[in-house]
Formats: C-alpha cells, structure tokens, sequence
C-alpha cells in the first residue's frame, strides 16, 4: 500500500473516530437533557457546536436521531434504537468512572502486589501483613520474595521494599529504617575461635559469606580511618539465603556480616556477639518503594502508612543500642588471636 495511502487511511480513522466520539457524547446529552441548550450548558461548549456533532453523526449513521421543533426535541424512532444500544456502554464507562474515584477515595480495597528481598521479606514484611488484614479486609495482599530489583511495570508490583542505596529516579522511595551491616558471632565461636578485632583479622577466621541473585559472593563493607572498604575473606561456607547464614552462625560455624533486622533479635538475647562495630559501614537503607506520588489508590496510601509505622516500632537500628554491651560481653570471650 502506498505511504500516501497509508497516512489517509490512518488520518480518516482518526477523524471518524472523534467525530463519532464527540457525536456520540453530544447525542447522549441531548438525548438525557431533552434539549440542545440544556446539552450545550451540560457539556460546557455552545449549543451550536453540540447540533454540529449530532449533525456529523446522523451524517456517518445515514439516519435522522432527533425531532426537532422551535419548542421540542424528541428522539425519533432510530434515535431511540441508537439510544437503548449506547445505554449499556455509558452504564458500564459511568460505573468505570465510579470505581476509580472509590479506589483513590473511598474504603481501601482490591489487590495488593508487594515485592520484598527474602529476608527483610519474611523477618518484617510478612509478620507485619496479619495486622494490616485485621484492619483492612478488603485489602488481598500478594507477596513476593526475590533478591533481584522488580520491574514494577512487568511484574505489576504496587509496593516494594529494597535494600541499599537507591539509584532509580523513576521510583518514590521512603526510608523505613537504617540499613546497618553487623560482623557477628556466636558466644561458643568466640571462646573456641575468639572474635576479630580488625577487619585485617578476618583472613583468620571461619568466614560464611552471601552469594547473590546475579551468582557473585557478596563483598564485606566497613569503613577503616574514616574511607569505606570493601573486603572478600575467604569463606567456610556460602549461603544464597540470609536466613542459612543466620543459623549457620547461631550453630557456631563461622564469623557473618549480617544485616541488623536479622541479628537484631539474637544480639539482644545473648545468643550473638558483635564484632568489628567501630569499623561498620554507612547506613545504606531499607526503602518502602513505589512508583508514584500522584493518584495512589487508597489500598497503596494505607499500606505505606501502616508499614511505615509499624516497621519503625520494631526498632530494628540496634547497632547503636548493643554497641556497648556487646563490648562487656565480648572482652571476657576474646582470645588473643
């Protein structure tokens, strides 16, 4: 077919379309105000610009819609038939028009997609979620549970939580809690092995490092004389989930750099000792993401209010709380390795 042809056809599809839609609309108003200047100040544009539309559609349709007189407008028998078929379909665009306004407005309801890192995922997230339900039933949550970043779009993903710093523009994140990185052990480790004392002790040690998503071990952070470093001691035992490695070091297998929500608990029972704190790394951050501001549906907006609330209760930032009793309970266990 020729360009030319092409573009014509393209550009009378595009004008039949509008002025079917404009007629369709104007005929509609008439139809329901009983008038065209009723229709006119209904639609807010002038009254002849509304007999123009229905004029170009009784033109497409080959059919007269309405009776018209200086004192009436009535639908005329075809007029009637178009009307009953428009019906269902304005019904169905009003109702459409309806749920949206009562999904941005009205008691939050529907489906629920959220995305979270495994471990901050079943640690957090997923306690959180029976307490939501109890005060938003009609809220279905979906969770999912994967290391790598969502595509929000693809994967129609309404909430995220991500862990570390945030490079996407395109996303609204809202910083839960600090993302702070522990070195940790057992008590049993350390009165067989000692703890480190620096991170240039580490090589010494029994290390259990994480594999991540994309295969590759994930690096040690710390931060010496100020600078961050990065570190890759050589490891015992590897694990791609943190939740193996948490208990790998509780059984006493090995020295871990953990993230603080998951020793949290565990530090502050006695059950882990910390280690190398005065070398921790910057706060990298837990973020509660999604990808708009504008037009959340309530579902959304109650759900970032009730996680970010609760999350913060947990008071999962416990580096700065255990610093000083992990230190009394460490000096004791320290070998001089």
């Amino acid at each position: 077919m020729p360009l030319d042809l092409v573009s014509h056809s393209d550009d009378s599809l595009a004008y039949s379309f509008a002025t079917s839609y404009a007629g369709v609309v104007s005929f509609l108003a008439v139809a329901n105000e009983g008038s065209f200047a009723k229709a006119s100040d209904r639609l807010g544009i002038g009254r002849s610009a509304v007999s123009r539309n229905v004029q170009k559609l009784e033109a497409q349709l080959d059919a007269r819609l309405f009776l018209r007189t200086t004192r009436s407008t009535s639908l005329t028998r075809e007029g009637e038939l178009f009307y009953k078929n428009c019906q269902p379909g304005v019904e169905r665009i009003v109702q459409a028009l309806e749920d949206m306004r009562e999904l941005r407005n009205g008691p939050p309801r529907g489906h629920l997609r959220i995305a979270s890192t495994p471990g901050f995922g079943r640690k957090v997230v997923a306690p959180l979620l029976s307490g939501f339900n109890a005060r938003y039933p009609d809220v279905a949550l979906e969770l999912m549970l994967n290391d790598r970043p969502c595509d929000f779009t693809a994967e129609r993903v309404d909430v995220a939580f991500r862990d570390g710093r945030m490079e996407d523009s395109e996303v609204v994140a809202k910083q839960l809690i600090p993302m702070q990185m522990i070195v940790c052990a057992s008590p049993k480790y350390a009165c067989e092995h000692g703890l480190p004392r620096h991170v240039d002790d580490l090589d010494r040690h029994r290390c259990i490092s994480f594999r991540t998503c994309a295969g590759r071990i994930a690096e040690w952070e710390f931060k010496v004389d100020g600078l961050p470093q990065k570190r890759s001691p050589a490891a015992r035992q590897i694990f791609n989930d943190l939740d193996l490695m948490l208990q790998a070091v509780l059984d006493g297998q090995g020295v871990a750099q953990l993230p603080a929500y998951m020793a949290c608990d565990s530090l502050k029972s006695g059950r882990l000792l910390m280690c190398l704190a005065q070398h921790a790394p910057d706060d990298g951050g837990h973020y509660l993401c999604y990808l708009s501001r504008k037009h959340l549906p309530a579902r959304v907006r109650v759900f970032v209010d009730y996680m970010t609330e609760h999350t913060r209760a947990l008071d999962l930032h416990c580096l700065t709380n255990t610093i000083t009793n992990a230190g009394a309970s460490i000096a004791p266990l320290v070998s001089a390795d």
